[in-house]
């Protein structure tokens, strides 16, 4: 296994995924979004592609979509250990007020329709390890305009507490 890194950022829509990849890993990894191309026929194809291409040059990769469950993590789990990367989720618990708050104030494109949050809501579920990840880390505010990531030990009884 290499030092090469596919972050998954699971989380709704104005949870933080964005601007934690600004801060925390723009430095360090490849951002891929579906949201670059939102007219594009075959989103999934397209990212899977920029995907490969970015571990093909050696480079580490964030996936920065809402990934609300395996249906959409798995073909980034597969496509991480074909390329011989390590896949790592980060996990932004729900916080549904929070987010369609922060949602309301953004403008233009960048608002997502009211309905669109819930409809994540209603399908995002904590990645686990059992899913192919191997490290989970957590993502909260910290208060402070900044973030905490803490790695997560699965467990059990962790998802049903965490959710």
């Amino acid at each position: 296994m290499t030092d090469l890194e596919v972050a998954v950022l699971v989380g709704l829509q104005a949870s933080g995924k964005s601007t934690f990849y600004r801060r925390c890993l723009a430095a360090t990894h490849v951002h891929v979004s579906k949201d670059a191309f939102p007219n594009a026929r075959h989103r999934q194809r397209r990212q899977l592609r920029l995907i490969v291409e970015a571990l093909e040059e050696g480079r580490h990769v964030a996936v920065d979509n809402t990934n609300p469950s395996a249906e959409e993590w798995s073909p980034l789990i597969v496509t991480a250990r074909e390329y011989g990367a390590n896949p790592v989720a980060y996990w932004f618990p729900p916080d549904l007020a929070a987010s369609l708050d922060r949602n309301a104030v953004r403008l233009g494109r960048a608002r997502v329709p009211e309905v669109g949050v819930r409809a994540t809501f209603k399908r995002l579920r904590p990645p686990r390890l059992s899913d192919g990840f191997d490290v989970i880390h957590i993502v909260t505010f910290d208060g402070h305009g900044g973030f905490t990531v803490r790695i997560r030990e699965d467990s059990p009884d962790l998802p049903g507490r965490l959710r």
